[in-house]
């Protein structure tokens, strides 16, 4: 990947709720004592594939998001481990122009052309769970999703939680995560269906967000 992008490995997983579904006390997990104050952002993005999909029958995904603290262009790569993650900051491109840098990176799976594929908006509610020491144990977000499939005009909307181990996660993701999924179900929510907004918006299934 290009030396100019930032690279991060994502562990996370999502979970569908119901509008009226209330948060959970989160100081319930394992390490975490304290959850930080809400922080609202507004995130706008579009995602781009090539005519026959071949990003997304690779599990990968090409966006450009505005709004958030990682604004910017990104490509994630779904692996076993998580989702790989490469991010660019936006430069003086337009909203459908693949930066060279990006298309670069992108040429592995494919060297486009790159068309619009999706819109998604997000208004999402982020909350760091830390443990005693300040650490980042996990990051909570409470997203409120409007999506528009490009190719067909299609649009939907849904409410999700999203629970992302951050730098001081427990040594076991596993029982975390059941840990997790047990408060998540008792205050009405389930895992997701699909572990990836872009699937959800468009036909193509596999593809990650």
């Amino acid at each position: 990947m290009s030396a100019d992008a930032n690279h991060s490995l994502e562990v996370e997983r999502k979970y569908d709720v119901d509008e009226a579904a209330q948060l959970p006390d989160w100081t319930a997990l394992r390490l975490v004592t304290r959850v930080d104050a809400a922080e609202h952002r507004a995130l706008d993005a579009r995602y781009l594939d090539t005519a026959d999909l071949a990003l997304s029958a690779a599990r990968v995904a090409v966006r450009r998001r505005e709004g958030g603290p990682d604004a910017g262009w990104h490509i994630k790569a779904s692996a076993p481990e998580g989702k790989h993650e490469w991010h660019w900051p936006l430069g003086a491109d337009s909203n459908e122009d693949v930066p060279v840098e990006v298309a670069a990176a992108l040429a592995r799976w494919s060297t486009g052309p790159f068309l619009p594929l999706a819109r998604i908006r997000n208004e999402r509610v982020a909350y760091a769970l830390r443990d005693d020491a300040g650490g980042l144990v996990a990051e909570v977000v409470d997203d409120h999703v409007r999506a528009v499939d490009e190719r067909s005009g299609a649009s939907s909307s849904w409410r999700e939680w999203e629970v992302e181990l951050g730098p001081a996660a427990p040594a076991d993701p596993a029982a975390f995560f059941t840990a997790v999924d047990a408060l998540v179900t008792a205050a009405g929510g389930r895992v997701a269906a699909s572990d990836s907004k872009l699937a959800r918006a468009v036909s193509a299934s596999g593809s990650p967000d």
